[in-house]
């Protein structure tokens, strides 16, 4: 395989992975560690990947700006979340939706809700639910993220510690094998934790792309969150650790 591919597939390991380690990548393409290192240490450089120790990981750049790939990865998955997860909010609620396609995703089947007030820090998902003239929407101030609409920073995760919810409603980028709920940006993790606070249940929309993928940032663990909706059984690891820890977990496909 020449350079270019690899790095190429590098890349595509990073973004259905998350985290990349030099002795897996090196055994998986078939060449020496240090070859490895050399190409990682060179996307690193150009901004594509951040290097941690033993390998790297998907800088927040390189994953926010692929926000259009993201957003159609798995669209039917994310479909089906969400009308499983918009069919917990009651109207009359409080919600908090984060950042997210799958947020975006719950958002857009929440169109019959009536009476809701939502606060968000995405851009999007307010522009999906103005179309809905009986939710009213509060958008978080802070910096905003271009790639994908999000606000960030720490106005954002000020301001959201005004806010008592009845729902929060989160999307991430992976949960781990320990149940924890990781992201790439620490802003972001920041700003959700804050919410994890705020809310009375809290509800996870992960689809399965998400199970088992890394990030360097954690937000918080699944023994935190009430109910986990995603589109396929779990694995049994998984499954065993929702259960020991009073996670319900809901398989939107037979919801």
């Amino acid at each position: 395989m020449l350079g270019h591919d690899r790095k190429s597939r590098i890349l595509e390991i990073a973004q259905s992975e998350g985290t990349l380690r030099v002795e897996d990548l090196a055994q998986r393409l078939g060449v020496a560690d240090q070859t490895i290192r050399r190409d990682l240490s060179q996307l690193s450089k150009s901004g594509q990947l951040e290097r941690v120790h033993g390998g790297a990981v998907l800088s927040s750049s390189a994953n926010n700006l692929d926000y259009d790939r993201r957003l159609n990865r798995n669209a039917e998955g994310k479909r089906q979340i969400g009308r499983a997860c918009a069919s917990l909010i009651q109207n009359g609620s409080s919600v908090f939706m984060n950042i997210g396609t799958t947020a975006e995703g719950v958002a857009a089947e929440m169109m019959d809700h009536t009476d809701l007030l939502v606060v968000t820090n995405s851009l999007n998902t307010a522009n999906i639910l103005a179309v809905n003239p009986n939710i009213e929407i509060i958008v978080a101030g802070g910096t905003l993220r271009r790639t994908d609409g999000g606000l960030l920073g720490n106005l954002t995760a000020q301001f959201l510690e005004l806010f008592k919810f009845d729902h929060a409603i989160i999307s991430c980028a992976g949960i781990d094998e320990d149940g924890d709920l990781l992201d790439f940006d620490l802003q972001e993790v920041h700003a959700t934790q804050s919410i994890l606070r705020q809310a009375s249940s809290v509800h996870v929309v992960a689809d399965n792309t998400k199970v088992r993928r890394r990030a360097p940032g954690k937000i918080s663990n699944l023994r935190n969150v009430d109910t986990w909706v995603t589109d396929a059984t779990l694995p049994q690891d998984l499954s065993d650790l929702c259960e020991a820890v009073g996670t319900r977990v809901i398989v939107a496909d037979a919801a």
